[in-house]
């Protein structure tokens, strides 16, 4: 269960939209319930807000995970990233990682120089702070996610083909490439919904081990809901799935309630 709300949020960027009509407003809140094999591990929320960057309107989308019950007495996960980005380009003016995920904490701030293409990496924890040069549109691990739910060729990929962007993590770029797997109807809690199926390719070694396979179902409507998450680890398996949500932008379209 460790890097529980990173999984969750590497797993989720294959959300996608038309650039003509945005995805999602502030106000947007999701929660997640994240099972470890049998047991309720956790939850991860997602949560849209307004904010002013240097004189700039901007979005400000707050993440948060968190164990529960046994899994917390067990293994105590409380991770907290937050961005801020651009509302017209969806390019990142800030990120914010804090986590403790049983004992392993990050405290870090970066900084966004969207005109000379250099970002300033602040690290509370180690008291030390470094600058790094990236490709121009590059997301962080937050902004990454809504911005791709509003990437302008989702209805254009056929099965089997890939999308890739760059984001920057852990001081460094890297490619971040999603597979377009299918649609298929699935059942919720909330009824059967309509969704396309993604593959995330993680570079391994970087964050997940080479065995495990991520897949998620996105609802294919105009919102572009991360409705179901399932990750086969080396051990065992984490799967996510969308418990409660608010503040949609767009009627959330059910088939059979």
């Amino acid at each position: 269960m460790r890097k529980l709300l990173l999984l969750f949020l590497l797993v989720i960027t294959v959300s996608f939209d038309s650039q003509d009509s945005s995805a999602f407003d502030s106000g947007e809140w999701f929660k997640f319930r994240i099972h470890y094999g049998f047991i309720n591990a956790g939850f991860a929320t997602l949560e849209v807000k307004d904010a002013v960057i240097n004189q700039k309107s901007v979005y400000h989308v707050v993440g948060k995970g968190y164990t529960t019950g046994m899994s917390r007495f067990f293994f105590k996960v409380d991770d907290l990233y937050e961005s801020y980005f651009d509302k017209t380009t969806g390019y990142p003016y800030q990120f914010v990682r804090r986590i403790d995920e049983g004992g392993y904490t990050k405290n870090q701030e970066g900084f966004f120089n969207q005109a000379t293409n250099k970002i300033v990496v602040k690290d509370y924890k180690n008291k030390n702070e470094k600058t790094f040069s990236f490709p121009k549109g590059t997301q962080d691990i937050v902004s990454t996610f809504y911005y791709l739910r509003n990437f302008p060729t989702i209805d254009k990929l056929k099965v089997g083909e890939s999308v890739a962007i760059d984001m920057f993590f852990d001081d460094e770029t890297t490619k971040f490439k999603l597979k377009f797997l299918g649609r298929e109807d699935i059942t919720t809690k909330f009824g059967v919904i309509s969704a396309m199926i993604f593959r995330p390719l993680v570079q391994s070694g970087r964050v997940f081990k080479e065995k495990e396979s991520l897949t998620v179902w996105i609802s294919n409507d105009e919102n572009k809901i991360p409705l179901r998450i399932k990750a086969e680890l080396a051990v065992g398996a984490i799967k996510a799935d969308l418990d409660a949500y608010k503040g949609l932008k767009h009627p959330f379209k059910i088939k059979v309630n």
